[in-house]
């Protein structure tokens, strides 16, 4: 049964408060009017709790603000939710993904992600396309999707808000590769969840990576935020010379910093006895000490690799979690250590990813106490690269 508003419902009992289920909860389709997202379609979710999320149908299905009882879980940047049709894959050698780059959940993918690279196309077969460029993270991020279906279904007395689509990236004498995606939300819940299928719909065998950046802001996000994950060493940093420069380590994180200089980590984790890798933010000292996190779960199986990112700079203030099929060095690295996934003709590879609200310190310390079940030894806020990737 929806628990709303300190009680159980049945679905004949809301029936009877209201007219529609929209009232407390639903799934409702819009399209923004204004600015650079004009004609963006979203759906916008409401489970009824606090908890309200928007998918960004015309931007791969992803999750774009996220938000519980009116305080900000996902990062909004100067960019906006800028409309794809503005989007230029090519632009500034490759970084021009960074003038789109916004939201709670941005999909990296499906045949790059990490950084721009200039890489073979012979696999393709086509005598004046010997190679393709490829930008920073990919090129699906900011692929319009097809709306394939998107509402309530009641099961007894339980309701589930869901949306499926298709986003589809393809080219001639390319690739052909398409994400089906289903987003579903229990009514009285604080958790949502992601599904993904990739499919190789070509007759070509196709490279593959996949990525999700799951960006958190603030309030999420503050100075003495933690975040908290079953890290069993520290595989690598993109600062590893110069750990304690900026006086902001891998847990503790800090406030806003003018010029502060990106971060990236990747850490090798432990998983449970079911294969699924807890992680996630909390920041113990929201709303006057109440707490608020939100807990993040994925399969290792699905992915192997794990990035943290910290971009604390003032006015980009935001953390990402960013499950991965790769390490971060890149695509040529995965190449050479013979770890690129290769999706033959008619392949596919699922993913997925659950987010659940922590609502206050005793869900906080549960959460915790989880973590360090799996992973006894503490974090090491300046952690030393091991430099080992083959555990």
């Amino acid at each position: 049964m929806p628990r709303l508003f300190g009680r159980d419902w049945s679905r004949r009992e809301l029936a009877a408060q209201a007219g529609q289920l929209g009232q407390y909860a639903g799934v409702q389709l819009l399209t923004l009017g204004d600015g650079a997202g004009r004609g963006l379609r979203c759906l916008e979710f409401r489970t009824g709790t606090g908890l309200a999320f928007r998918v960004l149908v015309d931007r791969a299905f992803d999750i774009g603000p996220c938000e519980f009882r009116g305080a900000s879980l996902g990062w909004q940047s100067p960019t906006g939710l800028r409309h794809p049709g503005l989007h230029e894959n090519a632009d500034e050698d490759g970084l021009g993904w960074l003038r789109s780059f916004s939201g709670l959940h941005v999909t990296c993918g499906l045949d790059h992600t990490l950084g721009p690279e200039l890489e073979t196309a012979a696999h393709y077969h086509h005598p004046h396309r010997q190679a393709v460029r490829q930008p920073l993270h990919g090129r699906i991020a900011n692929t319009p999707a097809r709306l394939t279906g998107h509402g309530e279904r009641w099961d007894g007395d339980e309701c589930v808000l869901w949306a499926e689509g298709e986003v589809r990236q393809a080219a001639v004498f390319g690739e052909n590769l398409c994400l089906y995606r289903r987003v579903e939300a229990r009514v009285g819940g604080n958790t949502f969840s992601i599904r993904d299928r990739v499919v190789n719909e070509g007759f070509s065998t196709t490279p593959h990576m996949l990525m999700y950046h799951i960006n958190l802001g603030h309030p999420l996000l503050d100075a003495g935020s933690r975040y908290v994950a079953p890290v069993r060493h520290t595989r690598w940093a993109a600062h590893a010379g110069r750990l304690r420069e900026q006086g902001v380590g891998s847990v503790t994180q800090g406030g806003p910093q003018p010029g502060f200089v990106e971060q990236v980590f990747e850490h090798a984790m432990a998983a449970g006895p079911d294969g699924r890798i807890p992680m996630g933010l909390v920041n113990p000292g929201f709303d006057g000490g109440h707490g608020l996190g939100l807990a993040i779960e994925v399969d290792a199986r699905e992915f192997p690799c794990h990035l943290q990112w910290q971009n604390l700079r003032s006015g980009l203030y935001t953390m990402a979690i960013e499950p991965s099929t790769n390490h971060a060095p890149g695509k040529q690295f995965a190449r050479e250590r013979g770890e690129l996934i290769q999706l033959a003709a008619g392949e596919e590879r699922r993913y997925g990813v659950d987010y659940t609200v922590l609502d206050g310190s005793a869900e906080i310390e549960r959460f915790e106490r989880r973590i360090a079940s799996l992973a006894p030894h503490p974090q090491q806020d300046y952690p030393t690269p091991t430099g080992r990737w083959d555990d």
